[in-house]
């Protein structure tokens, strides 16, 4: 039979798929959160960018420490400075001899007096004066240690690490967004993988179903109270209902591969969800409504707006303080080799100063007033995207809670039909076993069971959408 050959292509097919050796993992909606939380890459972004924040905020905090820097230098030069012209210093050190040419006999006297070379005496007398008006500049060491203590820079210090801790904040918000969103989307991956499994069994029920009235028609027909005809109807829709499976078993394989992929476990994990094997979807629990002051306080979209336009707001602070004047108190140490504190010495001497350093911008151009402005239009314009999104969300909301109440009630209607259509089945399946209902009477039935079955999963699961999405919306 054609069913057999989609069995055995079914069968040969499933060594295709993906597939784990050992148990299935069986894991909870909780749990799948958590996986993905865990291992989603953009989350980890995000989380990077709430450090990176974090440290933007302490770079902004330092500003209010003075500043302290230590400096060296050391300089050789190939020639010393001398405070006496070129004429001088070579009369200094020729000074015995211009002696001797000018009053050679005073000069005689006083060698044959003394029994010395006067002359020689002399000069080096005035080389030692000469050098003395020397500054050995040969070897130079200089250093410093500066400290610089701001007092007022027109607010950009506290309004800097405002900025910063706004930054800070933002970041944590767009966390926050990433955050919903994978979870909402592991959420509808779950529940999806619970409407496919769900309707899986269905189409093994009414695989089954049509397995038995096959045979019973082979029955019926051998007893003369059924037609050919109606044996080849049966087995269309046994086919029918194998195929059917057949894509039931396809779409819940490459479903739980999503979720694999969403909860960062390898596509080949054998996994089993734990309202997977439920004779019917849990029902959601529905909390309590909140007010919209309440959900707009507790929805990242609004707190980033919100952080936005105060972000935008220190901007223009910072910018208005360039038009500001800046005080900054200044202390330094300076040490040198050699010095001039005590005449001149080739030694190392220093000293301190303290001072006070203003800075008044006279002429900027207008750029700093432009800036202001720009950053007050950025601030409306964030107000603005505030009120609309806050508009928007409101809107949302109401529209989310239509939909649950709707989906509730569709899911009573949807149980009514669904024991209607079993009743239906039952009293149809009896009469055909008698001879008293025509095949095409139990197929009808058969149908109308597996659809009012499958309506009563899209139900339940589209509740529990609904209620995710609606949690989500109020900010829970």
């Amino acid at each position: 039979m054609k069913r057999k050959l989609f069995a055995a292509a079914f069968l040969l097919l499933l060594p295709l798929a993906p597939s784990a050796a050992g148990a299935a993992e069986v894991m909870t909606l909780q749990q799948c959160r958590d996986s993905a939380v865990r291992n989603n890459i953009s989350l980890k972004m995000a989380q990077q960018k709430v450090t990176l924040a974090g440290y933007d905020r302490k770079i902004a905090m330092a500003n209010y420490f003075p500043g302290i820097s230590v400096s060296g230098a050391y300089m050789y030069n190939s020639r010393n400075l001398s405070l006496l012209p070129q004429e001088q210093s070579d009369m200094l050190t020729g000074l015995g001899t211009s002696l001797q040419q000018k009053y050679p006999g005073i000069m005689k006297l006083m060698e044959e007096l003394m029994s010395a070379d006067i002359a020689s005496s002399v000069n080096a007398i005035g080389s030692e004066i000469n050098r003395a008006f020397e500054l050995d500049i040969h070897n130079v060491f200089a250093g410093t240690v500066s400290l610089r203590q701001p007092v007022f820079a027109g607010g950009k210090i506290i309004n800097a690490n405002r900025l910063a801790k706004l930054a800070e904040d933002l970041a944590r918000s767009q966390y926050d967004m990433e955050y919903r969103a994978v979870v909402s989307e592991v959420d509808n991956a779950y529940w999806q993988i619970v409407s496919i499994s769900n309707k899986k069994r269905l189409a093994q029920d009414y695989a089954d179903l049509l397995e038995m009235m096959l045979h019973d028609t082979e029955v019926l027909v051998e007893e003369g109270m059924a037609t050919r005809a109606d044996l080849l109807s049966v087995k269309v829709r046994a086919n029918e209902a194998d195929l059917l499976l057949t894509k039931a078993g396809n779409g819940l394989v490459l479903a739980k591969m999503l979720l694999c992929r969403l909860c960062g476990l390898p596509l080949d994990t054998e996994l089993e969800l734990a309202d997977e094997c439920l004779d019917k979807v849990p029902l959601p629990i529905m909390g309590g409504r909140a007010c919209e002051e309440e959900i707009f306080a507790s929805r990242p979209e609004i707190r980033s707006l919100e952080l936005a336009s105060r972000i935008y707001g220190r901007k223009a602070a910072i910018a208005r303080a360039d038009m500001m004047p800046k005080v900054a108190l200044t202390a330094n140490y300076l040490l040198t080799n050699p010095n001039m504190y005590h005449g001149y010495s080739n030694s190392f001497a220093g000293m301190f100063n303290v001072g006070v350093a203003v800075e008044i911008p006279v002429f900027h151009g207008c750029e700093a007033m432009q800036k202001v402005r720009r950053a007050k239009a950025e601030s409306v314009m964030a107000e603005c995207m505030l009120e609309d999104a806050k508009k928007k969300i409101a809107m949302q909301v109401e529209q989310l809670r239509r939909q649950e109440d709707e989906a509730l009630e569709k899911l009573c209607m949807a149980e009514n039909s669904l024991g209607c259509a079993e009743e239906n089945l039952r009293a149809a399946t009896a009469g055909y076993a008698e001879g008293m209902v025509p095949a095409n009477t139990l197929m009808q039935a058969q149908t109308a069971w597996m659809q009012a079955h499958s309506e009563y999963i899209d139900a339940g699961v589209e509740l529990q959408l609904h209620a995710v999405a609606l949690a989500l919306a109020e900010g829970r």
